[in-house]
């Protein structure tokens, strides 16, 4: 079993930055993938941006490319979601997400097993 904390969402303005953190506990031994996807009120949850903390090879939505940096501290099993120049169509609840071995789809929910409680983002 993993457990995921998100921290670090809030309220910015548009063009703002934020960085959100999901520290990983449990049984974290091992090669897996790590995910953010968000919800908005009414929508799907969608894949943001992921991780292969093997190799750190890295997959983005194509709306956030360019503006957000997913990355992950190995020995702090800790990942985080940098977002700048953020938008207010970028307000949602972030989910850290987690899962064992590779993944095809890399921004898939249905992908990933693991799941944190979520952080508010709401940009104005």
């Amino acid at each position: 079993q993993v457990q995921l904390v998100e921290s670090g969402g809030g309220s910015v303005q548009a063009g703002g930055s934020l960085r959100l953190s999901c520290a990983a506990s449990g049984d974290t031994v091992g090669r897996y993938f790590m995910a953010w996807f968000r919800q908005a009120p009414g929508q799907e949850r969608e894949g943001v941006a992921a991780i292969d903390t093997g190799d750190g090879s890295t997959y983005y939505l194509n709306s956030v490319e360019g503006r957000f940096t997913i990355s992950h501290d190995n020995a702090k099993n800790t990942l985080y979601l940098q977002m700048n120049d953020l938008k207010p169509g970028d307000t949602a609840i972030y989910y850290c997400a987690a899962v064992y071995g590779r993944v095809l789809y890399t921004l898939a929910r249905a992908s990933y097993n693991y799941w944190g409680q979520g952080t508010q983002v709401t940009v104005s």
